[in-house]
């Protein structure tokens, strides 16, 4: 009974012939490591201040709020009162939701720039990996045919 060939070594001597760069691997890890803490600044920063508009938001109308809380002599002045109210909270909105809307647009300009950013880098990280690996490949392959061509000589001269 035959046993089946192992290729164990097969595979580590195919691996070997093939080396792993772990500095490139470590540069990537670098790379975006540092892209999402500017990720994560910029979230945060927006964070921040849709905080505080929504906040100001809530203190504009609490106090409008107050306003419209107190007695009034007439019925006519609730009615007015309200209407005061009503006109003034939509104006207020329509402040804050312009607010919001800066916010959103900053954190668009500013994740764009950092994703061209990044792209940039990843090229550049990616192509010098190409580079690097080329020419390791190249020197290998001028070293396995200086072998081949060595072992070729020495068979022919026996």
């Amino acid at each position: 009974m035959q046993k089946p060939q192992d290729f164990t070594k097969v595979m580590q001597d195919m691996m070997a012939a093939f080396p792993v760069d772990s500095s490139a691997m470590q540069d990537a890890f670098k790379t975006q490591a540092a892209m999402i803490e500017k990720m994560a600044k910029v979230a945060l920063e927006a964070a921040e201040k849709s905080n505080e508009i929504s906040s100001r938001w809530t203190r504009d109308t609490i106090a409008r709020m107050a306003a419209l809380a107190k007695a009034r002599e007439e019925p006519t002045d609730y009615s007015k009162a309200m209407s005061d109210f009503a006109s003034g909270i939509a104006e207020v909105a329509a402040e804050h939701m312009a607010a919001f809307a800066e916010v959103a647009k900053k954190v668009q300009m500013e994740t764009v720039e950092l994703m061209m950013a990044a792209g940039k880098d990843f090229s550049e990280d990616a192509s010098a990996a190409v580079k690097k690996a080329t020419s390791d490949a190249t020197g290998e392959m001028k070293k396995a045919a200086s072998a081949a061509s060595a072992a070729s000589s020495k068979s022919s001269a026996v």
